[in-house]
């Protein structure tokens, strides 16, 4: 049985698993991604954990891997969630020590791939993957095919700029989605209510560096007036861009994945009443939203795995 690595480059953790031609992951591991100042250290880890697991496994018959900002040229630029600045060529580094074919790409474009490979999205040529956890990522399959752009960095949705106010999304763009519609977007929002609502919440006694989503989904179903108004607030913002995504490429259906996901219906039910409302007439009804098929399985390794099946089979 033929076997891949999939590695995932998280701003935090970075996940290696070996994963086999029909989507199970065999074995993983995990270290932080943020314990290495330097880049090289960083690089020595990652080699010798994969080292480790070739030596475990046979039959491996290459590498993917998922990571921020990463291009077609072997590069991660500017990663707005690692610690390491400018132009890292990852990909020449990991094979002056690993002597199999290696492929890489931005992590949400993996996520497109492991759901086209392994998960909801079998069967469909033309779907959008939004990916939302600390940002918001993209990839988009057209006919088919990954769209990539001229150097990969194509689908940047999470910085599509959608309003003129005062937030900025990891690369600094003003007023980009991600802004709003993420984990870190959301949590800005319970302040904004909070400042437009005098109602009673548990968040008044909340810092904002101790509030975490589950909190929010949990005073959501206790009836939190300012949970209620910041998933509505967060919902019809991303309704309403997901309908205008669609005029880009028209896809059969959009999958939704990532932390703010787990928040079910209190992000799902305004989100697709916005964009049913928002959507242009000829698209009404054609257009599925959907949840990953991989939240439950080990998505990230799954998905870098496929950048492999999709080079070699």
């Amino acid at each position: 049985m033929k076997n891949s690595i999939g590695i995932d480059i998280g701003g935090t953790i970075t996940k290696i698993g070996i994963v086999s031609s029909e989507g199970e992951c065999l074995k993983k591991t995990s270290f932080r991604t943020k314990e290495f100042n330097s880049f090289d250290d960083y690089i020595v880890k990652l080699t010798n954990t994969i080292d480790e697991l070739i030596s475990e496994h046979q039959n491996i018959i290459g590498i993917g891997i998922g990571a921020p900002n990463a291009s077609k040229n072997g590069t991660i630029e500017t990663p707005a969630n690692l610690k390491w600045s400018g132009k890292l060529n990852i990909l020449k580094k990991i094979k002056e020590k690993i002597n199999l074919p290696i492929y890489l790409s931005n992590d949400a474009n993996c996520a497109a791939m492991g759901e086209m490979i392994y998960g909801n999205a079998k069967g469909l040529s033309d779907f959008i993957v939004i990916t939302l956890g600390t940002g918001l990522g993209s990839g988009i399959v057209c006919n088919g095919k990954l769209v990539e752009g001229s150097e990969g960095f194509a689908a940047e949705l999470g910085h599509f700029s959608i309003d003129s106010k005062d937030r900025y999304t990891g690369l600094n763009v003003k007023g980009g989605l991600e802004a709003y519609v993420s984990a870190t977007g959301i949590k800005r929002t319970i302040l904004y209510m909070m400042s437009k609502y005098m109602n009673n919440s548990v968040f008044r006694d909340i810092s904002f560096n101790n509030l975490h989503g589950e909190d929010i989904t949990k005073a959501a179903e206790n009836g939190d007036f300012i949970a209620l108004k910041a998933y509505e607030y967060t919902g019809k913002i991303l309704g309403k861009s997901l309908a205008n995504f669609v005029t880009f490429t028209q896809p059969e259906a959009i999958i939704l994945t990532g932390g703010l996901v787990h928040s079910g219906d209190w992000i799902l039910e305004p989100t697709k009443i916005a964009f049913n409302k928002n959507l242009l007439p000829f698209y009404k009804n054609k257009v599925k939203i959907l949840l990953s098929g991989l939240e439950d399985k080990d998505s990230a390794i799954l998905g870098s795995a496929a950048l492999v099946w999709k080079n070699i089979l």
